[in-house]
């Protein structure tokens, strides 16, 4: 487990694949009456896994009922006084509005009353006080699994820019130009860099890899130089902060060949591929 390169042929392959992973963590903590909290990133990465859960869902294979999904970050503006706020619901560029279209919505429109994600499952950063999200994500047994986006031009993860320590928790952070940068390819209704939130809160380093287990996820020739850097890097550098995951005793890679072009057997431990 530790380290595994999983290349699979296209991004809905690897989808279906780290959702199998969830479900078999979903049936654990059903057998052990708990809940079965998931780290979860907004935007592109994690589509290919909310559609195969989605079909899942619409199969009668998914239980969600005992299933909490904790947001990375979100983007913060201005607010009385000094104290930012998170920005609406509403906004194109909201993670929690992400997660309540893209996850709850939409998983639960296929699932049965007593198999539906519950309407407080969603949780996020609170800007007024950080901290605490780290003390949330620690209880009913913590998060079972995270899985990790990985900035294509930085190697962010959340927000946490470049030179980011690993004893980071979550807090707000002032955001890199290179992450707003990437932000754009994200969220295209920003339009320029300008419209970018220069702020937002983020989990830390040290709060993703208290996770039993990471899913580093990277997909499209897009994270071509980010898959090979992450993959490649040799323990952590503060340079690339998405290099923090091989501290973990317990993470895998999960690539789509798209991305994988430079991570080889030479390069790598392993790598294994689907056909």
């Amino acid at each position: 487990m530790r380290g595994d390169i999983l290349v699979h042929s296209g991004s809905a392959e690897l989808g279906a694949a780290i959702a199998e992973r969830m479900v078999g963590h979903l049936d654990r903590a059903a057998a052990e009456g708990a809940i079965c909290t998931f780290g979860w990133p907004a935007g592109r990465t994690p589509l290919p896994v909310l559609d195969a859960l989605a079909d899942l869902a619409r199969d009668g294979l998914l239980d969600l009922s005992h299933a909490r999904f904790a947001m990375m970050d979100e983007y913060l503006q201005p607010g009385e006084g000094r104290q930012p706020r998170t920005v609406p619901l509403s906004a194109h560029n909201s993670c929690r509005g992400f997660a309540e279209r893209e996850i709850a919505q939409r998983l639960n429109a296929s699932l049965p009353p007593g198999r539906r994600l519950a309407a407080d499952a969603l949780l996020s950063p609170d800007p007024s006080e950080p901290a605490a999200y780290d003390e949330i994500l620690a209880s009913d047994g913590g998060v079972r699994l995270f899985l990790v986006a990985v900035g294509a031009s930085d190697g962010h993860v959340a927000f946490n820019p470049p030179g980011t320590p690993l004893a980071s928790t979550t807090r707000v952070v002032r955001l890199a130009e290179t992450t707003r940068r990437d932000n754009l390819a994200t969220f295209p209704d920003f339009g320029d860099l300008d419209r970018v939130p220069t702020h937002g809160v983020s989990v830390g380093l040290a709060t993703i890899a208290r996770a039993r287990e990471l899913a580093v996820v990277l997909h499209g020739a897009s994270k071509r130089e980010a898959a090979r850097r992450t993959v490649t890097a040799h323990g952590f550098d503060a340079r690339w902060p998405a290099s923090f995951v091989h501290g973990h005793s317990r993470h895998a890679f999960f690539l789509d060949r798209a991305a994988a072009v430079d991570v080889t057997p030479a390069t790598s431990r392993t790598v294994l591929a689907d056909n």
